[in-house]
């Protein structure tokens, strides 16, 4: 049985339950297994030795998840291919791409979830006891040698993470 965490995030300004771990900056980013494009199954070592930054979404059909993936689309514009920038949520992937081509994100990859939630489960941001699985509103860095180098778990679903941290946090990682 996996760990659960009450009491960090909170969804309309209700507690809610986390499945998994709470990863910190220094641990060793965990393994998952997602779907990416073409349905094809995506893990962490398929994006080894680059920096990753998974913006990690409750979903795309959302005003906030859309605001958030915009601005991180617009900001990652200039940093070129020493990053892997992926988009998780648990939006099947057909909706995850008509999304990117809606809003003419192409630097961006998505990963959803949807396969086995090993994502949430391992990333600590699975959310338990919705009638549908979602994903804390999460951004997680993870630098060319699998390590963690920040996290933010938005404590309230419905607001955006701070993107100046995260940004920073990347180009730190990036070198």
């Amino acid at each position: 049985m996996s760990e659960t965490r009450k009491g960090e995030v909170t969804f309309r300004g209700n507690p809610i339950e986390l499945v998994g771990p709470k990863l910190k900056p220094g641990d060793k980013a965990p393994d998952f297994t997602c779907v990416g494009a073409g349905l094809a199954i995506v893990k962490l070592a398929d994006s080894a030795g680059k920096t990753r930054l998974f913006n990690v979404v409750p979903s795309l059909d959302t005003p906030v998840c859309s605001i958030q993936t915009k601005k991180f689309a617009e900001s990652l514009a200039t940093m070129g291919d020493k990053l892997a920038p992926f988009t998780v949520s648990l939006d099947l992937p057909f909706a995850q791409a008509r999304f990117c081509t809606d809003n003419k994100i192409a630097n961006l990859a998505n990963l959803s979830d949807v396969h086995d939630h090993s994502f949430g489960k391992h990333f600590g941001v699975l959310i338990q006891g919705l009638p549908i699985p979602l994903l804390a509103r999460a951004v997680f860095v993870v630098d060319a040698h699998d390590k963690i180098t920040y996290v933010e778990i938005v404590p309230e679903i419905a607001q955006e993470p701070n993107y100046d941290a995260a940004i920073d946090a990347l180009k730190k990682a990036v070198g």
